[in-house]
């Protein structure tokens, strides 16, 4: 594929705005939580007071994913993404002012975050939703790539201009930033022309509880979904408990390593990544899924890495791999959700995609700082490295995973049903 085609997306007007607006909200995004971290800390300076705040985005997050998911099926998508664009600008320029003030007390922020979160609630399933709309279904996963490209590039560079903005004019400016971003986003969003949905005048309204049970049986109806969801429930209680408890206690043990080790094995991740990037929009795989898990299979070799031989070199080598790894199979699952998921459904369907993983990650968290506690670092590794290759087998083992065709549904499995 030459390189004109491979930025072909970018052809079409729609996305083109579409991706401007993601990109710039999404410098926003990649700055805020080292403004938002750096707040809290200097203003209270202390370790639980941040996660007191963290924690709130999150649990109301979790609480409200899957209406966020019902209301971006039932409204117009790009409505549903600016007006969250206008409440975060919102949320976050009080933050701003209430810190650059000195006025800001703890519960504020827990509240403002909590806030930020339910919004987030419903950002996600609007943007995997709305790229069907805006470009070609021929062009998906070069419109896939495209984006992540753009968020892969932002969040390697935006937390870097936070730093510097943290250091130079304090935290609270970092948060104005942020809030300047999604309204410039709204403005791009703005730009966006979306094709109206036909809905029949004689269909029966429904209520929440209905399109939720829906959204559910969509999720189960297709096998290679919630084959997927459910391993990935697993890999991420491995992938987040090794990589955000292990890694940095082995760099604190390992002179070898140390934190400036660590730190360039995460830019490595990051850099692998975007390096994938730029090979995905040339390539399109026949069987996406078994592409990704054949490359997420790659997060095993860091987590291995840290166990045989934790120095920098070998570390940072394994994590590159690792970065390009996650990218392919980040880009063929949305291409293949895209693609396998009807419209009317698919942001519900992507609701309960999002909920599977975010209920996993803290699992993994307290778990491995159990295990961290009570056994040696190094069989720990490599028994969970071992396992997660074992997981992405498994899970290629169904053919309804490693079969599934990059174009439209070709059986009965991937077909829509409708509810019971």
């Amino acid at each position: 594929m030459r390189g004109s085609e491979a930025l072909g997306a970018l052809g079409d007007r729609r996305f083109a705005w579409y991706f401007t607006a993601r990109t710039v909200s999404t410098v926003g995004s990649a700055m805020a939580p080292v403004g938002l971290a750096f707040a809290v800390l200097h203003l209270f300076g202390s370790a639980s007071a941040l996660a007191q705040v963290l924690a709130a985005r999150t649990a109301a997050m979790v609480v409200f994913l899957l209406i966020g998911g019902v209301v971006s099926d039932r409204m117009s998508r790009r409505t549903v993404l600016q007006v969250s664009h206008a409440l975060t600008a919102l949320t976050q320029g009080l933050a701003a002012v209430l810190v650059i003030g000195g006025h800001a007390h703890l519960w504020m922020l827990t509240g403002i975050e909590a806030v930020n979160g339910a919004v987030s609630a419903f950002t996600m399933p609007a943007m995997m939703g709305i790229v069907p709309l805006v470009v070609d279904r021929s062009r998906l996963q070069q419109a896939n790539a495209l984006l992540s490209f753009s968020r892969s590039g932002v969040t390697v560079v935006g937390p870097s201009v936070a730093g510097l903005l943290v250091v130079a004019v304090g935290p609270g400016w970092a948060l104005a930033v942020d809030a300047v971003t999604y309204l410039l986003a709204i403005a791009c969003l703005a730009r966006v022309s979306i094709p109206g949905r036909v809905r029949d005048p004689d269909a029966p309204r429904t209520g929440m509880v209905h399109d939720l049970r829906e959204g559910w049986h969509e999720f189960t109806a297709r096998t290679w979904l919630w084959v997927v969801v459910l391993a990935f429930g697993l890999l991420n209680v491995i992938q987040g408990g090794v990589l955000g408890v292990l890694g940095p206690l082995v760099a604190t043990r390992v002179p070898a390593l140390g934190p400036g080790g660590w730190s360039l094995a995460l830019s490595a991740e990051a850099l692998g990544t975007v390096l994938m990037t730029l090979v995905m929009l040339r390539l399109v795989f026949r069987r996406p899924l078994r592409a990704g898990m054949l490359g997420i299979a790659l997060v095993a070799l860091p987590v291995a890495a840290l166990g045989v031989q934790p120095t920098t070199v070998p570390l940072v080598v394994a994590m590159l791999l690792a970065g390009a790894g996650i990218e392919v199979f980040g880009v063929a699952w949305t291409t293949a959700l895209q693609v396998h998921v009807p419209d009317a459904v698919l942001a519900r369907v992507a609701s309960y995609d999002a909920l599977g993983s975010l209920v996993a990650l803290p699992v993994g968290t307290i778990a491995y700082g159990v295990l961290a506690d009570r056994f040696a670092l190094e069989p720990v590794l490599l028994v969970s490295a071992g396992l997660y290759v074992v997981l992405c087998g498994l899970t290629l083992a169904s053919r309804s995973v490693r079969d599934l065709p990059h174009g439209a549904p070709q059986d009965a499995d991937e077909r829509p049903r409708a509810p019971a």
